[in-house]
């Protein structure tokens, strides 16, 4: 009986173990059959994103007559070109004011050179916005965000702070996001309409802003409750409430706009993706000579465009040299020529 009862433990173990591995071998074939249909699933790049990325390639190319060029084009395809521009270390103010869209809602210019002149420009044709970056932009001042501040009264994310200069016009435009309430009684200004608050950021809901200091912190908690600040993504939400997309600190604003388009479009500025901030190693803590290789590797970024141009100019300039000295290449050009010319006489 003893023995019985030990083979039927042995048969029981064995089943339940083979039930196990049949289990988990099921989850691991289901597993790479999704990833396989997601695989399949995934469509070719349209026609358009073709072209931007083309466009976007030779973008320092027509910086000069994009005004004209982008008459014409629609509002996605202008945000992508700021998108790719900003990726490829030439978003400027004339980028930016002759692509600025009204029916925009998102507009990321994060380290970019964008600067006061340029983004109270282009707000005042941007009304509509709802999440901002301007993040990493040294050239912007109070000024500029004042700007943005007043013309955008839809505002619900902004992003800003990052680097010294933008760190400082953060704390200056600080005051800013805080309500001003003229002769109205009451504690709170949260339960006031919008048109008894005078000044201040009625509508926005989310602030990114890594760097934010205690008193400022304490201060934007005691008079601006509503401001959620630096949400952390979690299964069960942020204090039951979902995070948009566009408010969490890992991804870019522009991202969807340009998931469609071949990265290699801006590769050759170096472009490297929005990290987490708790991924990101403080600088401060590096050794003087890791400090100086990736100035080194900014400056060697920021001045590729500019050796991608001279490039295609010197290839243009030998091919044109060659077609000169080349008799036979010489003749086939002045024949195409005396072609053109006779056909536009007929």
């Amino acid at each position: 009986m003893e023995n019985y009862n030990t083979g039927a433990k042995i048969h029981t173990s064995f089943y339940q173990e083979s039930g196990m591995k049949l289990a988990h071998l099921i989850v691991q074939l289901s597993t790479q059959d999704a990833s396989v249909l997601a695989i399949k699933r995934r469509k070719p790049p349209s026609l358009v994103s073709l072209c931007l990325g083309v466009i976007g390639r030779h973008f320092e190319d027509i910086i000069e007559d994009l005004t004209e060029i982008a008459a014409s084009f629609p509002s996605t395809m202008k945000m992508a070109l700021v998108a790719i521009a900003r990726r490829r270390r030439l978003l400027n103010d004339d980028v930016i004011v002759a692509l600025a869209d009204s029916s925009w809602q998102i507009l990321d210019l994060s380290g970019s050179e964008v600067s006061d002149c340029g983004l109270s420009q282009a707000v005042k044709t941007c009304k509509h916005l709802q999440a901002v970056d301007i993040s990493l932009c040294s050239k912007l001042t109070s000024v500029s965000v004042s700007e943005l501040l007043r013309n955008c009264r839809s505002l619900e994310i902004l992003r800003w702070g990052g680097c010294p200069r933008s760190e400082n016009t953060a704390r200056r435009c600080f005051s800013l996001l805080k309500p001003t309430l003229e002769h109205v009684e009451g504690d709170s200004w949260e339960e006031l309409d919008t048109s008894e608050i005078a000044h201040g950021a009625t509508s926005l809901r989310w602030l990114l802003w890594p760097k934010i200091e205690k008193d400022q912190l304490e201060s934007l908690s005691e008079e601006c409750p509503r401001i959620i600040l630096n949400p952390k993504p979690s299964p069960l939400g942020y204090r039951g409430i979902d995070i948009p997309r566009e408010a969490r600190l890992d991804v870019s604003l522009d991202d969807p706009i340009v998931e469609d388009i071949d990265p290699k479009t801006w590769a050759v500025t170096g472009f490297v993706p929005r990290r987490s901030p708790s991924s990101v190693s403080s600088t401060e803590d590096l050794p003087v000579a890791e400090k100086f290789r990736l100035a080194f590797l900014d400056r060697d970024t920021r001045l590729a465009p500019k050796r991608a141009k001279n490039a295609r100019q010197h290839q243009r300039r030998a091919e044109k040299q060659w077609v000169m000295m080349n008799s036979r290449a010489k003749a086939l050009a002045l024949a195409s020529l005396a072609s053109k010319s006779l056909n536009i006489r007929n």
